[in-house]
């Protein structure tokens, strides 16, 4: 069996947790015997050399639509939909900001993928995505894909109701790797650290975060480089820090085992969140867990997380302090190391591959 997996041309070079998705997936997919090429959307592809295709974003139409139009191969499509209308439409500063209050959220991606391409900071890969906009051309791959992989049911219902197609579909959770972020009781942890990995971006949230910690007993860290179009959001967290806030640079994920491993708690509190790979790695290495209530987190970490309003500083603050003052129950732990590890995700991934290659 050889499948090829098909990424947003900029996977390599603007990393987020989409790039460890694939990169994990097709590392353990191999271990199981299965042949997997990682090829860019912008790339010339011999599709006859596959038995089946693998997007990944489906926000990201316009790499998608050419490929499955040529190749007349089998696709599936893991579908990653992040929601960056509530950020878009009502906390996104400046003029782009006003504009996009008057624009349905299919019109915001379409607006955003035209300005990656005239700005070259991405390639046009599909011509026709430019007339049929954002939400036809998703539409369009829901109805041709075999399956959609998706990493929460609650993304399911989300991605039937905004778009009115009911493809098959396959829960195929996201996972840690359960070799490097190993939990350890012999770990002596910093007093009132308090973790944040994550690109710095307004999606992330990382400027509310700051304004939580700023001048608290905490020590806050945070990890990552800017996103690609967001140095302006990066100087602003910045400027706003105060001295008990620091900043690190993207870290390969060996290092960042030891700061999981040093923090007691680590904070995502986006404005839209799939999962959090990295308060699933956090959650792996013993750390308290404060996540945003908006997304799909909850369907991860159910009760054993602490939920915080992504809009009010003070409701970071106060989940913060609560997990900060309850006692650690190693439950969330054990659950993401029995049941969310990228072995898993291989495992269930071929199983879906299997029944669309004869």
């Amino acid at each position: 069996m050889k499948i090829v997996f098909i990424v947003r041309s900029t996977l390599f070079t603007a990393r987020g947790g989409d790039t460890i998705q694939v990169e994990e997936t097709a590392a353990n997919l191999r271990n199981l015997g299965v042949a997997v090429d990682i090829k860019k959307a912008s790339e010339k592809i011999n599709y006859n050399d596959y038995d089946l295709l693998h997007f990944f974003n489906i926000i990201r139409p316009a790499d998608i639509l050419l490929h499955i139009n040529r190749s007349g191969k089998p696709f599936v499509v893991s579908t990653i939909l992040v929601n960056y209308a509530l950020y878009d439409k009502y906390h996104r500063h400046g003029i782009t900001g006003k504009l996009f209050t008057f624009i349905p959220a299919s019109g915001i991606e379409y607006a955003k993928a035209l300005y990656r391409f005239l700005t070259g900071r991405d390639t046009l890969v599909s011509i026709s995505y430019l007339w049929k906009g954002q939400k036809r051309s998703v539409t369009e791959i829901l109805k041709k894909t075999k399956a959609v992989l998706v990493q929460a049911r609650e993304e399911y219902k989300d991605l039937v109701k905004l778009y009115g197609v009911i493809p098959d579909y396959y829960l195929i959770h996201n996972g840690v790797n359960a070799c490097l972020f190993q939990y350890s009781k012999t770990v002596n942890r910093v007093k009132n650290m308090v973790l944040c990995v994550a690109r710095i971006e307004g999606l992330k949230n990382q400027y509310n975060l700051i304004k939580a910690l700023n001048n608290t007993a905490y020590t806050l860290v945070l990890i990552g480089d800017a996103a690609p179009n967001q140095k302006g959001y990066y100087q602003q967290c910045r400027d706003i820090a105060a001295g008990n806030v620091s900043f690190i640079n993207q870290l390969p994920q060996p290092q960042l085992a030891d700061y999981y491993a040093a923090a007691t708690i680590h904070v995502l509190p986006s404005w839209f969140e799939v999962c959090g790979l990295s308060s699933m790695e956090a959650a792996a290495m013993g750390c308290r867990i404060v996540v945003t209530d908006n997304g799909y987190a909850r369907s991860y970490f159910e009760d054993d997380a602490f939920y915080c309003d992504p809009a009010k500083p003070e409701s970071i603050l106060q989940a913060v302090e609560l997990a900060m003052n309850t006692d650690y129950d190693n439950g969330l732990q054990k659950k993401i190391l029995d049941n969310y590890t990228w072995e898993k995700t291989a495992a269930d991934t071929l199983a879906v591959y299997k029944k669309y290659i004869s």
